[in-house]
Formats: C-alpha cells, sequence, structure tokens
C-alpha cells in the first residue's frame, strides 16, 4: 500500500551552486532531506531548528542558504 504522509508546506534550500536540500512539514515535524539524498537528515520541531540543521550538513564553512516555500 502507498504511504499517504501529506506535505502542507515544502521549502527548498539554495546555496551559491544551486539547490542543497529541502524541508517538508507534513504535520509530524519539519523533515530535512539534503540534495543527492534519499534519506532524511532528520525531523525538526520547528521550521528554524530544521533550517539550522540543514545548514550544518551543508560543507563547512557554507553560507546560510536562501530558503523558498514552494
Amino acid at each position: 500500500m502507498m504511504s499517504t504522509t501529506k506535505t502542507l508546506a515544502l521549502w527548498v534550500a539554495y546555496g551559491t551552486n544551486g539547490v542543497v536540500g529541502s524541508i517538508r512539514h507534513d504535520g509530524d515535524g519539519y523533515t530535512v532531506v539534503m540534495a543527492g539524498s534519499d534519506a532524511a537528515v532528520g525531523t525538526y520541531p520547528s521550521l528554524e531548528s530544521a533550517k539550522g540543521a540543514l545548514h550544518t550538513h551543508m560543507t563547512p564553512g557554507s553560507a546560510w542558504p536562501m530558503f523558498r516555500e514552494h
């Protein structure tokens, strides 16, 4: 049976070289997935904490990414 997870909101994170990851809000939290990965980094209680987690998984020294809601 297929999953019935409903994405309520999606933010895409853009670094200097393009998309670096995404954050999905599904009602249970904010799930971070880095670009090129099928596995989630984790699920966080707030958008701000998810943004911070995504940034920490970028290349060390990377600038804060630009987040766009889709």
